[in-house]
């Protein structure tokens, strides 16, 4: 049968080959759009760096009444501080920690309570946030945070990697879990949980001294997209 450009049979020929590339720009698309979207853990091992995919945090919760100050930097978005925290993220806390000891560092020992204090290798921790042209600026995580009655930027901190403590979640069972990826916590200010991957040189005593906030002025708004940079020495 001899087909004409007017016949039904031609225009169905048609009409299914344009929906067939349709369909495959489609599948080649979709799979290049993915890998735009930044890794939730990223290890450079040439600059001994540990990069964690961030969203700026609310500062206040739906379900809670009040703002609280900043206890931590980083938390999961359902995490136990996430109401208390600087920014959200995605990966396990027991992820970075791998990451970590990657890059050869091995963790100390978290602290709680009054009398405790944190032990374990120093890091310096920063945020790289969107800035113009694309080119991202780096700001020291102490820059992000303001005395709440001064609004001076909080000093130079020592954060340290403590690792977190495993936990019995159930008394039934034996099985212990990275108590960090319970509580979702990964970089706590003041020793109020030992379920984090890091934790400072304050104690419980400074906890009533220090009210701390986000810093408006050197963030972005909520939700955006951020870097959390970790910086083995």
């Amino acid at each position: 049968m001899k087909l004409t450009t007017d016949s039904l049979e031609y225009r169905l020929i048609r009409m299914f080959a344009a929906a067939a590339m349709v369909v495959s720009i489609q599948v080649c698309i979709q799979p290049a759009m993915a890998q735009e979207k930044p890794a939730a853990i990223q290890v450079d091992k040439e600059k001994k760096t540990v990069t964690v995919a961030c969203k700026i945090a609310p500062r206040k919760l739906p379900n809670l009444a009040e703002v609280y100050p900043i206890e931590v930097i980083a938390a999961a978005p359902k995490g136990q501080k996430a109401h208390e925290t600087v920014v959200t993220f995605e990966a396990k806390p027991s992820d970075i920690h791998k990451a970590l000891e990657s890059l050869g560092l091995k963790p100390g020992k978290p602290a709680k309570g009054e009398g405790a204090a944190a032990v374990g290798p120093e890091v310096k921790i920063f945020l790289d946030l969107p800035g113009a042209g694309g080119i991202s600026k780096r700001l020291p995580i102490e820059k992000a945070l303001v005395d709440r009655k001064t609004a001076k930027s909080m000093p130079p901190l020592k954060w340290i990697f403590t690792g977190s403590i495993s936990k019995q979640l159930d008394p039934n069972k034996p099985e212990l879990v990275y108590g960090a990826d319970n509580t979702g916590t990964l970089i706590a200010i003041f020793p109020v949980t030992d379920e984090t991957v890091f934790q400072t040189n304050l104690t419980m005593k400074d906890e009533p001294l220090i009210k701390l906030d986000t810093n408006a002025k050197a963030l972005p708004e909520i939700g955006t997209d951020v870097s959390l940079v970790i910086q083995v020495p």
